[in-house]
């Protein structure tokens, strides 16, 4: 995709290419070089663009998406969004099974952008019929000329990646690129990327960013998944209770959990010192790469890239609403708070 092109046919031309910017001041007394990707330059504000884009054109292709059909899915929100965007543009219908721990502002979203919502309890097994993974199969099943997309276990969510993100972090990075920093949900982004740096440099190491809660380290360390693991959490898109087949444990080196609490202060962290307004993702990757400086993973010489996924604009009524953060007991008075309102009377 060329970004200089002037115009257009449709808003889905503008998927990918996202720009990459040097930290300078949250990554201060770091040792090397540090440059956020940010996945919130796609249309639809977060890198699950550039998978939903591949695995409905790919659909296409294959004569399984036609005109009128729906499209179902599994989401924590942002890739939910960017179907119903898609399904915007191009005809579709488009119904997701949602976890209740998705803000208020990512189901609002979904549903302005014509999508039909099923919100549905996080905090139960994977099996559970009440869990956004069942649901959506029950969906599936019950809708006519349905198409689902299962991201957590379809590999076009690694290719997509693979394809795309890998190649411009390389070529942004003129393949100096040492470390990335991902955070694994679905696991397509980590994977595809580590697949394609490391095929250029096998001496790159993928670092990934877990939630304290989720299975995903312990497996990559084990091979076992141990259901006491499982703790209720509330970051969206990281981590996992479940395993899913889109993740490649092979590439990636190692990983690093990160606490609600963390992650969410050094969201608002990243905005007073970098003026990028980002997801609580965002503030697990940046609140990782911290963890794995202190741990000595960088020296003088590491060129370290950290995806910051999505935009903080899907999280006005979690993180960024200090009534949200004391009621989840997170307040510090010692970390960043949003500054008062001043009304004028």
């Amino acid at each position: 995709m060329d970004r200089n092109k002037g115009v257009y046919n449709n808003l889905l031309e503008l998927v990918g290419q996202t720009p990459m910017v040097q930290l300078n001041r949250i990554t201060e007394g770091f040792p090397g070089r540090y440059f956020a990707k940010l996945e919130m330059f796609n249309p639809g504000h977060s890198a699950k663009d550039r998978i939903a884009l591949h695995i409905v054109e790919s659909a296409e292709k294959k004569g399984i998406l036609k005109p009128g059909s729906t499209i179902v899915e599994t989401t924590s929100g942002n890739t939910g969004f960017s179907l119903a965007m898609i399904a915007m543009v191009k005809g579709y219908q488009c119904k997701l099974a949602v976890s209740d721990k998705s803000s208020v502002d990512k189901i609002d979203g979904l549903r302005a952008m014509g999508a039909e919502v099923y919100v549905c309890p996080a905090n139960v097994p994977a099996d559970d019929p009440r869990s956004y993974y069942e649901v959506a199969k029950r969906i599936h099943k019950e809708t006519p000329n349905s198409v689902y997309i299962n991201q957590y276990f379809n590999e076009l969510n690694i290719e997509a990646h693979y394809e795309t993100t890998g190649p411009e972090i390389w070529k942004q990075t003129e393949g100096k690129i040492t470390h990335l920093v991902v955070a694994s949900g679905t696991g397509g982004t980590i994977s595809g990327s580590a697949q394609y740096l490391k095929e250029q440099n096998p001496n790159i190491k993928i670092l990934g960013v877990d939630a304290m809660g989720s299975v995903l380290k312990k497996f990559h360390e084990t091979g076992e998944f141990d259901e006491n693991e499982i703790k209720p959490y509330k970051i969206e898109g990281l981590g996992k209770n479940l395993i899913p087949t889109a993740t490649d444990f092979s590439v990636i080196d190692v990983y690093e959990k990160v606490s609600d609490k963390d992650a969410a202060y050094k969201a608002r962290e990243i905005i007073r010192k970098e003026g990028i307004f980002p997801g609580y993702t965002c503030g697990a990757v940046m609140q990782a790469t911290q963890q794995y400086a202190e741990k000595g993973f960088f020296d003088a010489n590491s060129v370290v890239v950290v995806v910051f996924p999505d935009h903080g604009s899907r999280y006005m009524n979690k993180i960024y609403s200090d009534v949200w953060m004391k009621e989840q007991g997170f307040y510090d008075s010692e970390l960043p708070q949003n500054k008062p309102a001043n009304y004028v009377k």
